[in-house]
């Protein structure tokens, strides 16, 4: 089984800052890691590696650092890793990242499994995976908790899948080749072995620009992003909050008159 996984280089959460005049993320001097939930998503390839047999392939959009994130992906288990890398790409919204990691993916070749995370802590938007799934013609499954490899009534390999809802969860069975994207509920990332430390440090990365995955210059970067940010801005620090106590009645009295003070 050919798996593919896609991940992002995010900054850490803890560090995040914004450019008040590009309204950009400041990259600059601020730890970045990969994706948290990009983590479930390259365990739960490794754990189906380790099934069903194949080779993971891990790929991901992003500036040259974006390698560390790579490497951190191989000393994890993943068998390679590919950085799409170029100028052209800045800028780019969540439809503009999909299409060039789709054409990243179209230059991989064969693949029977396509998995991401459900969403980046940067952008939160939980668009790039299906956006993924569009470009290629093939089915998705979204915020998956559980994952099955089963064979259907006509004897054809398909993925049995757990789809977590607000209540409960849905069952859906997916051919091949297909994408899920991951929660976190599905397992407990591994950490990395020494010996897979030292190999990731040797690994060859395959960088690609544009040009080598025949990505169209007008769908990829600005040029083809129709989403702009307006606006961005950190939230203002929460006021000093008070804890109410006592008795319930003297809790409803303090409640109203506090609220009497807003007014």
């Amino acid at each position: 089984m050919n798996i593919i996984i896609c991940i992002k280089q995010v900054p850490d959460t803890a560090n995040v800052r914004i450019n008040p005049e590009t309204n950009t993320l400041v990259r600059d001097g601020v730890e970045s890691i990969i994706n948290p939930f990009d983590m479930y998503a390259i365990e739960e390839g490794i754990k189906l590696k380790e099934e069903f047999g194949g080779k993971i392939t891990v790929i991901t959009m992003g500036p040259p650092q974006a390698e560390s994130a790579l490497r951190q992906a191989l000393s994890l288990g993943v068998d390679q890793a590919v950085l799409l890398s170029d100028r052209l790409f800045a800028g780019s919204d969540t439809l503009a990242t999909s299409y060039a990691l789709a054409c990243g993916i179209k230059k991989i070749g064969d693949f029977d499994l396509i998995i991401c995370g459900k969403q980046a802590t940067d952008g939160d938007t939980a668009q790039v995976g299906p956006g993924i799934s569009v470009w290629l013609d093939i089915p998705q499954v979204t915020y998956v908790k559980k994952v099955e490899k089963v064979k259907d009534s006509l004897g054809k390999q398909v993925f049995r899948l757990q789809r977590m809802m607000e209540e409960g969860y849905e069952i859906i069975e997916a051919p091949l080749p297909c994408l899920f994207t991951v929660v976190k509920e599905i397992n407990e990332p591994r950490m990395p072995s020494l010996r897979g430390m030292m190999r990731a440090k040797k690994a060859e990365i395959i960088k690609w620009s544009a040009e080598d995955i025949k990505a169209v210059p007008e769908n990829v970067g600005l040029d083809g992003s129709p989403t702009q940010v307006v606006s961005i801005f950190t939230p203002p620090a929460k006021q000093d909050s008070e804890i109410l106590t006592g008795e319930p009645e003297q809790i409803a009295d303090k409640l109203a008159e506090c609220l009497c003070d807003l007014l």
